[in-house]
């Protein structure tokens, strides 16, 4: 499957026909993940005999302690490392 045109990929929604997408470049991938899946997007790190994922947003410090923050991403972080965590096992 693919190669895709980035642009083409995700203006036309292509993206939706998959499971997954990998991007040859950082940005090529990340941008459009963040646009369409900011407060629910999930970063995952595969290849490591550890299970790791972290929300898409980064950190946020801006609004630390400022009782501002949505853990919507977080929870989906944690949500998806138990998944996979319970795939492995299984």
């Amino acid at each position: 499957f693919g190669p895709y045109p980035a642009d083409g990929f995700f203006g036309m929604q292509t993206y939706r026909k998959f499971d997954g997408v990998l991007a040859m470049y950082h940005d090529q991938g990340l941008i459009p993940f963040k646009t369409i899946a900011f407060e629910s997007g999930v970063n995952f790190t595969a290849g490591l005999p550890v299970v790791r994922t972290s929300p898409d947003h980064g950190t946020a410090y801006d609004i630390a302690g400022k009782n501002q923050a949505d853990e919507t991403s977080m929870r989906e972080a944690i949500f998806m490392a138990c998944q996979i965590l319970k795939n492995r096992i299984n």
